[in-house]
């Protein structure tokens, strides 16, 4: 197991290490370092997923290691909130003003006054999870709910399957139909492409539902392209055209299911043509994608996560995982569905918290952080600590979390990698190490990988890993020793299985459990207790206004007709890299909408509602459904005319299941910037 000790830093070396950020694909890397400087990313082999090579995202990621960006040393804050001038100190006069302030605030309004924000910025079972819960819990923080992200489909699936394993990569090309439904692998997980092109190849069609013609979309034997919001009830009128015309299968249903009657009443009222005209798609579209899953085997789901972010968002996904269940598309290698593979392992964080239990103290949804900064009395957010995470970026309704963010009387920490939106807003910033300066354990949610990362690179400036740093302000704290971050790594590994913890330290990767790729009701069953389906979990049955699998519909006024969407790029990870974007974010909007305001290409506009207004340049693109826009998610404020993003019209409303982010709902009108 290499350590920093034993970096290279003369001369000209190849180090292998993995990408942990939140991708499905999780890369081998190879890492060229001369005279301890990275030189040059490049894709490794030992995830054969991959296949050696990387997305241009990462590529560039050395912009990011050594950018103008780069947080380098401590610092504290200067002046005014939102200038974003900082004052130079050393780490111990950082992390001690952060631990009085810690005991002040408990002292005077109780440990729950702090909130903790973070999410999926490494990604990584070291980088979060780790010594940084064992400190908010053993100190009584506020918890946080990470929502904003998967909470939706993650419900959906922990209820019907007990997050049972889905088909990977490797067995696409057997399957003879695919459908990819709210997800765009050509930006985001992009190794999944050249598996669905062998697919083809082989004779597979190709189906994609998406509200924009992605590249895969133009290279499909049928593009459906719905409005947002609205892929519940075309899934519910492909179960009613499975179970009305006796071709769903009930022996199946039978012997490996419960709720199916729930189900079926469910869709009854979803015909073909009332879905259609809901979805705003041609019926014989419809029909004939059910005519397609229903005759073809092996028929496979690709399940992202595009459809889940509306306020249908949970019910349709389970509606999408439920159809090959009642179609009887299972116990055939290429056949069932996938979504993600992050429990495949079965190893979960409180393997190694159980020192720390989790308190039961309040539980702040991180989609509300502007109505939490802003409004929560009892006791109010007096201190919030950012870590992997960029929630002015990236959180719904932006100007009221701006908002929450200037108060004088809010203590704000952000610890980061480089000056982001959110650090500008920081009383205390302190730097963090990128994947390729510190230790973490990358699981593969597409691919079901586990793989060691290396440090390849001795940390720039002063910065410093999550694991040491937090571990670190837990002794200021009094709540536990301080550890290096290798201890810390032996420590979770020491939790995970000797069969698998073994491979990972001394080979940087581990084996899967199940010989090639798993066939799901052949190598893998439900994580449920009778090992049965659950096609309508009473824990979901009645979460939402409407129910389970019950439709909310369009949120849409006259005012406000367009539906803005925030899809994934190929230029960011969610937010990460969006300081090395050098142009403008483009509104793309289809030639019959911009007809009808006026508009043409490069035209400056004004995107907005009653929350907020975005300023940018148009695009006209054919690509996109008429009534639809889209403005790129992970957008950086530096990224329009005006300093917002899409986020900014996005409402804090929140989805059926999961209670996730509504991302999608945000309905709009646009206009020629200066015209009213």
């Amino acid at each position: 197991m290499a350590s920093p000790s034993n970096l290279e830093t003369w001369g000209r070396s190849t180090v292998r290490t993995a990408c942990p950020l939140d991708c499905p694909d999780s890369c081998t890397l190879e890492v060229t370092v001369e005279k301890g400087r990275l030189v040059k990313l490049d894709g490794g082999h030992l995830n054969p997923v991959t296949r050696g090579y990387i997305c241009a995202k990462v590529r560039r990621f050395g912009g990011r290691v050594y950018g103008e960006d780069r947080l380098l040393y401590p610092a504290v804050r200067k002046g005014p909130k939102g200038q974003g001038v900082f004052t130079r100190v050393t780490w111990d006069e950082a992390l001690n003003e952060i631990a009085r302030r810690m005991q002040d605030i408990r002292d005077r309004w109780g440990a729950e006054a702090i909130l903790p924000f973070c999410y999926g910025g490494s990604n990584g079972l070291l980088t979060q999870d780790t010594n940084d819960a064992a400190l908010f819990r053993g100190f009584g923080t506020s918890r946080l709910a990470r929502t904003v992200c998967a909470a939706p489909t993650g419900a959906a699936n922990q209820g019907l399957y007990g997050k049972m394993a889905g088909v990977t990569y490797q067995d696409y090309v057997h399957a003879r139909l695919i459908i990819l439904w709210g997800v765009n692998p050509s930006a985001s997980g992009i190794h999944l492409v050249p598996f669905v092109r062998e697919a083809q190849k082989a004779g597979a069609a190709l189906v994609v539902i998406d509200p924009r013609a992605t590249p895969l979309a133009r290279q499909a034997d049928l593009h459906v392209a719905p409005r947002p919001g609205t892929d519940l009830p075309i899934a519910l009128a492909l179960h009613r055209y499975l179970f009305e015309n006796r071709l769903a299968d009930d022996r199946f249903l039978a012997e490996h299911t419960r709720g199916a009657a729930d189900l079926r009443a469910r869709a009854a009222e979803w015909t073909i043509e009332r879905a259609a005209s809901v979805a705003g798609i041609e019926p014989s579209a419809l029909t004939r994608l059910a005519e397609m899953y229903a005759s073809t085997s092996p028929a496979l789901i690709r399940c992202g996560w595009g459809l889940e972010r509306n306020r249908n968002g949970g019910s349709a996904a389970a509606a999408v995982l439920a159809l090959p269940a009642v179609a009887g598309k299972f116990g055939v290698r290429g056949g069932g569905f996938s979504m993600s593979n992050s429990s495949a392992w079965g190893i979960k964080a409180a393997a190694w918290m159980d020192d720390t239990p989790e308190p039961n103290t309040r539980l702040v949804n991180m989609n509300h952080l502007g109505r939490a900064l802003l409004e929560y009395s009892d006791p109010p957010v007096q201190m919030l600590f950012v870590y992997n995470c960029n929630p002015l970026a990236t959180m719904p309704d932006q100007n009221r979390v701006l908002e929450g963010l200037k108060r004088e009387d809010l203590f704000t920490v952000v610890y980061e990698q480089v000056f982001t939106d959110t650090t500008r807003y920081a009383d205390v910033v302190l730097p963090a190490t990128t994947f390729l300066e510190n230790y973490d354990i990358a699981k593969g949610y597409g691919p079901i990988t586990l793989q060691l990362v290396r440090p390849v690179i001795e940390p720039v400036g002063e910065s410093r890993p999550n694991a040491e740093v937090f571990s670190e302000l837990a002794s200021r704290l009094e709540l536990g020793d301080a550890e290096q971050e290798p201890e810390t790594l032996m420590r979770v590994a020491s939790r995970i299985s000797a069969d698998v913890a073994g491979p990972l330290l001394e080979e940087g990767a581990a084996v899967p459990r199940h010989e090639g790729a798993p066939v799901q009701f052949v190598d893998v069953f439900p994580l449920t207790p009778d090992r049965k389906i659950d096609l309508f979990p009473e824990a979901l049955a009645t979460q939402g206004p409407a129910g389970l699998y019950g439709y909310q519909p369009d949120p849409a006024t006259e005012r406000y007709p367009l539906a803005l969407i925030s899809p994934a790029s190929e230029k960011t990870v969610s937010s990460t890299l969006g300081e090395l974007r050098a142009r403008p974010g483009v509104l793309q909007m289809h030639p019959v909408d911009a007809d009808a305001r006026g508009l043409s290409q490069d035209d400056p506009v004004r995107v907005f509602n009653d929350l907020g207004e975005v300023q940018c340049p148009v695009g006209i693109n054919k690509d996109i459904k008429p009534g639809t826009v889209s403005l790129s998610k992970g957008l950086w404020r530096r990224s329009t005319y005006n300093g917002s993003t899409s986020n900014a019209l996005v409402p804090d409303t929140l989805s059926d299941l999961g209670a996730g982010a509504c991302f999608n709902d945000a309905r709009v009108q646009v206009a020629l910037l200066g015209r009213h």
